[in-house]
């Protein structure tokens, strides 16, 4: 496995949700998995998956996978392509983003997915999603990602990702225009309890994901 350059989230580590999904299909399991990263993924770096590790080159332990404990289907509800257009106009990463060039929601990458998760009035946000041509699970992985993140990053608080555990029910249609939506279920201490989920254009829902982000 290798995470390349254009997938970073900080710069000069994967983004989470994207290395994650890469990590999960090489796990192979039917059931949702749960991925932790224990170090920030590499970046162009061959790495090797061993009884549910990911290792460097050098033996180090970059995340532990398992099939999902106690795996709910609770989904963040979806808003229409409209208002999610308009959540994300206002979506504060334009204006104070802590890592601008992230492959998901860097506003600096014009490459990117410019998943751009702005708020909702009741706390949620939301953002339309252009799936790229060459779309696979890693992609939906990464479309789950960020938009979490964003319903507890602040002006000043930056958050990582670091655990994530996600269902891809399906793949979106290259050129497709999805909606992702975000909801924070809880903080304790650093740590953060978010819910995304990823809708069709049609309303179907293609994959939802919970994850803990830890403050930095």
């Amino acid at each position: 496995m290798i995470i390349e350059a254009r997938f970073n989230g900080p710069s000069g580590s994967g983004n989470g949700g994207w290395s994650a999904g890469v990590f999960a299909a090489a796990y192979g399991a039917d059931a949702p998995v749960e991925v932790t990263l224990r170090r920030p993924p590499p970046l162009d770096t061959p790495l090797t998956l061993v009884a549910g590790e990911v290792h460097d080159p050098a033996g180090e332990v970059v995340a532990q996978l398992r099939p999902a404990q106690e795996w709910d289907n609770e989904v963040v509800p979806p808003v229409d392509l409209a208002t999610a257009r308009s959540a994300s106009a206002a979506y504060p990463g334009l204006i104070d983003h802590p890592f601008p060039g992230c492959y998901v929601c860097g506003p600096d990458r014009a490459d990117g997915l410019r998943i751009f998760p702005g708020p909702l009035p009741d706390g949620r946000t939301a953002a339309p999603v252009r799936t790229p041509q060459g779309v696979t699970p890693a992609t939906v992985w990464a479309a789950l990602d960020c938009p979490g993140g964003w319903a507890v990053i602040g002006a000043g608080r930056p958050y990582v990702l670091g655990r994530i555990t996600a269902r891809v029910e399906a793949l979106p249609r290259p050129g497709d225009e999805c909606v992702v939506t975000g909801a924070a279920i809880g903080t304790e201490g650093r740590k953060a309890l978010v819910r995304t989920s990823l809708y069709a254009p049609d309303g179907n829902l293609l994959g939802h994901a919970r994850a803990t982000w830890i403050a930095v």
